[in-house]
């Protein structure tokens, strides 16, 4: 059976402008994304008929409160509960949707806000496995699970704090392009992140991505009513998406892409030498190494050579990495931090940057990963997109 995305047209990246902290709810930021997405668009609200969201801070509503909240009428909705990975499997089944005629315009959009209270109950209740599990222990939230994995990594592989260091400085060196980036006008030198304070050993301040408020979203359509909108837009090479990898594992040592990196490259018929850019899932540095390494960029064990002699920043000739600076500069906008690398991708490939372009973008990939609990992320997925024609 063919895998091909044929004839599907994702367009229209939106940024609703982040904020450290917000006292609006996430019903909010979802209708603003949406206004967007209108106005940049051209279309009517009556037009979207198929909508994809994720959000950590919506509860007690759901999906289809989110529509009845912006007064959409709609024939197929998505809810999707999968951390950094949301944004890729999003785009990746709003795609199948329109191929099937099940919508023929689909929002897909996440959101969250972000206070003290919020980011501080959704760390409590995160899961029963960290209720139960990990908080009776006295640990609990990203950093904690992170810096497990860190230290494994740096003891497995001899990598340095200096190495995840000159990672995080290229990031920010990126970041100075966005505006969106919370970040972006506050240099990093290897001293002042050497010299942050310690968050949970072996990480430090900068290793760890800043919670915030805001939005990421984008439309899914076909490229004929691209086309008729005269909408720049890209196509699907190939997507993949996978969970609980190596559940066997007492403590696993990558990300679940290795099982699905060769169905992914050749599904796109490329390779990595393919591809120009790269928008990782950067919650933390090690992730990014992991990412790395799990998608055929560098062999096991080889991120810092590889570092070494290719160029990450958006404005140079190696592999551009999280062009908008990511979320380890630009702020973690809870679900909307996993769709922010597929805004950024479509940016550089129709050409609506908001800040450095890629010389002659033609192909990049996008990978996420998500849903940690005490030792492991449980959700993985990537997709290589290309130029459309109008582009």
């Amino acid at each position: 059976m063919s895998r091909s995305y044929q004839g599907v047209a994702v367009c229209v990246p939106q940024t609703v402008r982040y904020q450290r902290y917000s006292s609006h709810g996430a019903q909010y930021f979802f209708g603003t994304a949406l206004r967007q997405l209108l106005s940049a668009s051209g279309l009517q609200k009556s037009d979207v008929d198929g909508m994809s969201i994720s959000s950590f801070t919506l509860a007690p509503d759901t999906g289809i409160s989110v529509a009845e909240h912006l007064g959409i009428e709609l024939r197929w909705l998505d809810q999707l509960i999968l951390g950094g990975a949301s944004g890729v499997v999003s785009l990746k089944r709003a795609a199948r949707v329109v191929q099937n005629g099940d919508a023929e315009v689909v929002a897909c959009m996440g959101a969250d806000t972000c206070n003290p209270d919020s980011y501080a109950n959704l760390m409590a209740n995160f899961s029963d496995f960290s209720t139960f599990g990990v908080h009776a222990y006295g640990a609990g939230g990203p950093s904690a699970v992170f810096a497990l994995a860190t230290k494994q990594y740096m003891e497995t592989h001899g990598v340095t704090r200096e190495d995840f260091g000159r990672l995080c400085i290229s990031q920010r060196q990126n970041a100075r392009h966005n505006p969106n980036a919370l970040l972006g006008d506050k240099e990093l030198t290897m001293e002042a992140y050497l010299g942050a304070r310690t968050v949970a050993e072996p990480l430090g301040l900068f290793d760890c991505v800043m919670p915030c408020a805001g939005a990421e979203a984008f439309l899914v359509m076909s490229e004929e009513r691209a086309r008729s909108l005269q909408l720049p837009y890209a196509r699907i090479k190939a997507a993949e998406e996978g969970y609980n990898a190596h559940k066997d594992l007492d403590l696993p040592i990558n990300g679940g892409w290795c099982n699905f990196r060769e169905a992914l490259y050749a599904e796109a018929d490329a390779g990595p030498e393919d591809i120009q850019f790269l928008q990782s899932y950067d919650d933390y540095p090690v992730m990014v190494f992991r990412q790395l390494e799990d998608l055929g960029f560098c062999e096991y064990g080889g991120v810092v050579e590889y570092l070494e002699k290719t160029d990450l920043n958006v404005e140079g000739a190696g592999l551009a990495h999280n062009t908008s600076g990511g979320q380890l500069s630009s702020g973690q906008a809870g679900f909307a931090g996993g769709f922010l690398g597929v805004t950024e991708g479509l940016r550089q490939l129709t050409g609506q940057v908001l800040g450095c372009q890629i010389a002659d973008a033609r192909i990049g990939m996008v990978s996420g990963f998500g849903m940690v609990n005490y030792d492991r992320g449980l959700c993985s997925a990537a997709v290589i997109l290309e130029a459309g024609e109008s582009s």
